[in-house]
């Protein structure tokens, strides 16, 4: 039985709105199956070229200032919980792991917290200048290359950090994760880690090429800026 007030049939305004509703959906997933991988290559590759030169520079001062790797590959949780290793030129000292287990009762609190220091002694002197210019960040470029990254989405989390998800962990694992995301772009390491995970969380549930060209200039302004880089 169809109802009617002040002659709109409710039925039909119902059956309209959900025709408009699947169609904003197909054409999400069209954008983030096709057209969202198509402009991440693109992107990273033209980027992988050009910045060429800045790779050669800094790994030249990572190497004169320290032993180790030019690049660091961090274990991260990536699309549907696959595991991927994310690329970075390293910041820290060598055995900068080994180094955990002489942090202060008040570091390890903090570093169990917010997974990170805001003074970390394992940093080194370029390493403070790469991870304040957002520079170490480059090498995922080439996970983007892989198809593990894209440019825009929820940063990557270990294990420990999917956890604090909770019964949120298989939304934020149902999206490609990205170099840069909507919680990177409005304020960083200046928040505290459950309003990063409101933020990762508002940007699954209103995805968009819109959403994501806003996210794009305003990481820009954010690195020139250097808000909340550490």
């Amino acid at each position: 039985m169809n109802v009617r007030i002040d002659n709109i049939d409710i039925n039909e305004v119902l059956e309209l709105e959900q025709k408009d509703t699947k169609t904003k959906i197909e054409k999400l997933n069209i954008y983030n199956k096709y057209v969202k991988k198509i402009i991440d290559k693109i992107i990273s590759a033209v980027s992988l070229i050009i910045l060429s030169p800045v790779f050669l520079i800094i790994a030249i001062c990572i190497k004169l200032e320290s032993k180790g790797p030019v690049f660091f590959v961090h274990k991260r949780i990536g699309k549907n919980g696959k595991e991927i290793g994310m690329y970075k030129f390293r910041t820290m000292v060598p055995n900068a792991e080994e180094l955990i287990k002489s942090f202060t009762p008040e570091q390890m609190k903090e570093f169990k917290e917010n997974f990170k220091l805001e003074n970390d002694p394992r940093i080194t002197k370029v390493g403070k200048i790469l991870r304040k210019t957002s520079l170490d960040e480059l090498p995922q470029l080439i996970n983007i290359l892989k198809g593990e990254l894209s440019i825009i989405g929820p940063r990557p989390v270990i294990g420990e950090e999917l956890e604090k998800y909770g019964e949120n962990k298989e939304k934020f694992l149902s999206v490609t994760p990205g170099l840069t995301g909507y919680w990177a772009a409005n304020g960083r390491s200046n928040t505290s880690y459950d309003e990063r995970m409101k933020m990762e969380l508002y940007y699954i549930d209103n995805m968009s090429w819109k959403m994501d060209i806003k996210v794009f200039f305003k990481t820009i302004i954010s690195v020139l800026k250097k808000e909340g880089a550490r």
